[in-house]
């Protein structure tokens, strides 16, 4: 059987923890943050679990991730 290829977009913007929980950054952060309060910039740079729907769809592209 061949190897299943790994989605390098999906790697690039979630991460797998090893309990399965799929974790990816807030949106929002890239750029136009001169008119962002500092308080909008601070939490927009931490991560947040995906819900279920969207955790499933990235695991089937995610094949070697921790499940």
């Amino acid at each position: 059987m061949p190897k299943m290829k790994t989605h390098k977009g999906a790697k690039g913007r979630v991460k797998v923890t090893a309990r399965g929980k799929v974790m990816a950054m807030r949106p929002g952060k890239r750029h136009l943050n001169y008119k962002k309060s500092g308080k909008k910039i601070r939490q927009k740079g931490k991560k947040f679990v995906l819900f279920e729907g969207e955790a499933r769809k990235f695991k089937i592209l995610l094949p070697y991730a921790g499940r």
